[in-house]
């Protein structure tokens, strides 16, 4: 029994087709992530007394601690303070990257691209 390959199974057309696909989303991603890095995120925390901005790099840019929640006696609150705000500013950098290369990926997971 003589086995066929069906005409059209795509051959290298559909090879040339695909690796242009990818090449689109390859360009798409690194157009996103040089997008992302450029980007400023900020978050605060204790109801604004601590502020923080991080880039989409997860840089930190700034820090802004109002002079209120500076107590010599209790430096561990100011300290959780700093701490919780540059953990937001981290997820929300986190997230929206995330987010867009879903977008671009269709939800696929592609190691080492973020």
């Amino acid at each position: 029994m003589k086995s066929r390959i069906p005409k059209n199974a795509g051959g290298a057309s559909n090879m040339n087709s695909m690796i242009k696909q990818a090449q689109k989303m390859q360009d798409e991603i690194t157009t996103l992530q040089q997008d992302i890095e450029g980007r400023d995120f900020s978050a605060t925390s204790g109801g604004g007394a601590v502020e923080v901005v991080v880039t989409g790099a997860k840089n930190i840019k700034s820090l802004s601690i109002k002079p209120e929640v500076i107590d010599p006696a209790d430096p561990e609150m100011l300290q959780d303070l700093i701490v919780s705000a540059i953990n937001a500013a981290m997820n929300d950098v986190e997230t929206t990257t995330e987010e867009e290369m879903n977008k671009i990926t269709g939800g696929v997971a592609l190691p080492g691209l973020f």
